[in-house]
Formats: C-alpha cells, structure tokens, sequence
C-alpha cells in the first residue's frame, strides 16, 4: 500500500510513529503532508525515509490558505496516485476530503479518524452551527471514519453518510513505558518544591481554558488543606492568569506550573492521584498514561473520559461545579486507593498501543 497522512501541523504525528514504522517494516509506503511553519514532525519520520510535503493549510478556519491547500493536496495525491489517503485533525480533513471527492471515483481510498468532533453533548450552538454541516458534508466524502470514543461513534452512525464507520479506542499507549518508570520520588518532589509527605493531585495537559485548570484551585481554596498540593504539567496562554489567581487565594505555596516537562512519566509515578478537569476532550492520552501507572482519576463526566473511567476506578464529577470537585478530591484524600489504582491497571490494557495498531491495520487491510 502506498498511505499518504495529511495533518494540519507535522507534531500531530507525534502519535502514530510505532504504526507507521510497523507499516514500514512490512513494505508499505507512508509520506506526511503538513504545514511545518511551526510545529515539524518528528526527526524519525525523514530517518526513515517517509517524504515529507507542505501544505499551506492553518489551524484557523478562516485562513485563506486552506483554499490554497485544496489544489496542493489533490495535486499531490494525484501525481504520487496514493492507494489511502488518512487525515487527521479537523481543518486538514476537511481540506483533504474536498480535495480528493472526485479522485475517489479513480480508486483512492479517503479515510479520516476525528480524535473527538467539536460538537458533542453540552457544546456551544455555536460549534453545532459551523462544524457539524462541515463534517456531514465532508463525510459524503468519506470511506472510512474513524471514531475514538462511544459517543462519537454512535454520533457518527446515526448522522454521518461515511461508507464504512469504525471504532478504534485512541492512538494507543505504551504501558511498559510508563509502569516501568523508577525514580526517587523524594528527590523528584524535593526538585519540585513539593513536601515527600504532601499528597499530590497531578493534571497533565496546556494551560488553557478547555484543560480547566481553574475548577481545581477553586476547589482547593474551599477545602484548606495544606498537605494537599497540586502539579500541573504544561504550558499555555493562561499562565499568568492562574499564576494570579493562586496568589489571590493563598495557594502559590501548593500549586505548582511546572511547565512543558519532558519527564512526565516520572510526574505519574510521585504522585497520589490524576486530576482532569477538561470541559472537552477526544479520549486523553494523558488519563490513559496515569491509568497505566494505576494512579486513581478524579475526571470530568464528559465524553472520552467516561468511556475510560468509571466508580471502580476513581470519581467523575461536574466540569462546571466547584463543590462537585471538591467533593472528588475530599473523598480521594480520604479512602484507600489500593483497589482503584489496581482497577485502573487491568482496565487501560485493551488500549495498549500494540493491540490498537493490530485494529488499525485491519481498517487499512480491510479498504
């Protein structure tokens, strides 16, 4: 097969490298198609010889150069005559179907995954105004879409006009990675500022308004607890924001902004429990990470996080209701953990990366 995979920017295939060299190493063809200006695909793409093209399409829906990469897609998908064609992320799908509807009638092969569509249970109107007629449209389009979670998927089913829907749960996780992780957890929180004894809620994710950091600290000024700290991992426009907002609610000595942080899987292992607070999300990488070290998790009750956590491994409370939060965390501070943590080990293996890649195969083996 020859795969072209075309994402709005290079860092998205961050997520798929164990696929693709698998893919690789069994003889297929796999090139990306991406705008680099700001985020490049990983080195190991181009050591591994996959060719690497620009497309001049913008994570904004109104850039002009969406239009342009329309002509710059179908230009190239008919030039390299690709078998499959699989877009990721929503402008660049959408710019990748409208390109190839006609080239389809040739025998190429259009499949996109929707890592969590913008219009779900509780979305703005405003997100059901413009995305929804975008992807209905562009799934007349569509050979094969690829949902991540439940209630995308029967979203999809009952709305979508795809030829063929699938459920794949995510991009897979490296368990061993994560579980394997040894590291010296007093000194590990001793560099971070954080009490050995301190029980320690860690969120993983940017500091932006979706991650609602927020709900976390106003819930801590509310229980006044000085031994409970909290170490969010990631960077964001809302840095300043929150960094004043601790401040205002006597919490600068228990939150902590670690920023970006490439030894997160060391995060997982010296801390007592994931908090994850998000008003939307796909199905998180993160949670999943945190559930493979088998830390409880504290989780918003959205879509994607309902379908990885339940009561018997950790607590599910309102994204907008403080006192909801506050509660999670009271209880998580004051029961046993050890049945959560071992529920949360044995649950995250059906999404263990390699059984993930065996589905998507299938989907590929299957077109």
């Amino acid at each position: 097969m020859k795969i072209l995979y075309v994402t709005t920017v290079g860092i998205t295939m961050t997520f798929f490298k164990q696929l693709i060299k698998e893919l690789l190493d069994e003889g297929h063809t796999v090139d990306i198609m991406c705008n680099e200006t700001d985020m490049k695909v990983p080195d190991c793409y181009r050591e591994w010889n996959c060719k690497i093209y620009h497309h001049s399409c913008s994570r904004s829906p109104l850039s002009k150069g969406n239009l342009l990469a329309i002509g710059e897609i179908k230009k190239l998908v008919e030039e390299q005559k690709y078998d499959i064609v699989h877009c990721h992320t929503p402008i660049a799908a959408m710019c990748t179907r409208v390109a190839c509807r006609k080239l389809r009638k040739q025998g190429v092969k259009v499949m996109y995954t929707a890592h969590g569509f913008h219009f779900y249970k509780g979305a703005p109107l405003l997100n059901w105004m413009i995305y929804y007629p975008i992807e209905k449209i562009c799934s007349y389009w569509t050979d094969v879409l690829i949902t991540i979670n439940q209630e995308d998927y029967n979203l999809a089913t009952r709305k979508m006009r795809a030829r063929r829907i699938e459920y794949v749960p995510g991009v897979g996780i490296d368990i061993d990675k994560f579980k394997n992780t040894v590291v010296n957890k007093k000194q590990k929180r001793e560099e971070l500022g954080i009490p050995e004894d301190a029980f320690l809620l860690l969120s993983v994710g940017e500091l932006n308004e979706n991650k609602n950091h927020e709900l976390v600290i106003r819930a801590l000024a509310e229980i006044k607890n000085k031994n409970i700290h909290y170490l969010i991992a990631g960077e964001g426009n809302l840095k300043s924001y929150l960094t004043n907002l601790c401040s205002e609610l006597s919490l600068s000595d228990n939150v902590h902004l670690a920023g970006y942080r490439k030894d997160v899987n060391e995060l997982y292992m010296i801390s007592d429990a994931f908090i994850f607070p998000s008003f939307r999300e796909g199905l998180s990488v993160s949670l999943m990470e945190a559930m493979s070290v088998g830390l409880p998790c504290l989780v918003s009750k959205i879509r994607g996080n309902v379908d990885l956590i339940t009561n018997e491994g950790g607590i599910l409370f309102d994204s907008h209701i403080v006192e909801e939060c506050k509660n999670a965390i009271n209880k998580i501070v004051n029961n046993d953990l050890k049945s959560l943590s071992v529920y949360n080990m044995q649950a995250i293996k059906k999404y263990e990366i390699n059984e993930i890649n065996k589905l998507m195969k299938k989907v590929y083996e299957n077109e």
